[in-house]
């Protein structure tokens, strides 16, 4: 008697179970075309730090471009005073492509060597090359 009793609470509470848990169909993502050639990134750079051992540059970026940009790796290479490279860092975006009008923010580690004085970034991205453009902030 017991068992009937459980079985028949359980397919009674079936109906109430379906009816609760109904949902609205959640929205599809919007697709994005990846840029294929030059991307085009507006650029902002704070000045660099030395943190324990390594030289870090925080930039900011925007993906001005009509399409996504996958895989934005950035090179910086850090040069001494005799124009050798004394040390390079590299950075790579792996995360979810940068759409078109978004904003990221960037941290690019070097290791730290003495007498390191200037640098420059080499952008690239999955598909080509990237044309940054300098700015002083970004909209």
């Amino acid at each position: 008697m017991r068992r009937l009793a459980t079985v028949l609470a359980c397919v009674l509470s079936l109906p109430a179970l379906a009816f609760a848990q109904t949902q609205a169909p959640a929205t599809p993502a919007k697709y994005v075309r990846p840029v294929k050639g030059t991307a085009t990134i507006d650029l902002v750079q704070v000045s660099s730090k030395r943190v324990g051992g390594d030289l870090v540059t925080v930039i900011k970026v925007k993906n001005t471009s009509n399409g996504a940009i996958n895989l934005l790796k950035i090179d910086e290479y850090w040069y001494d005073s005799k124009g050798q490279i004394a040390t390079a860092g590299q950075y790579a975006h792996r995360k979810a492509p940068i759409l078109p009008g978004e904003i990221t923010e960037i941290t690019v580690r070097s290791p730290y060597k003495p007498g390191a004085s200037r640098n420059q970034m080499l952008f690239r991205h999955a598909n080509g090359e990237v044309k940054p453009t300098k700015v002083k902030s970004l909209k």
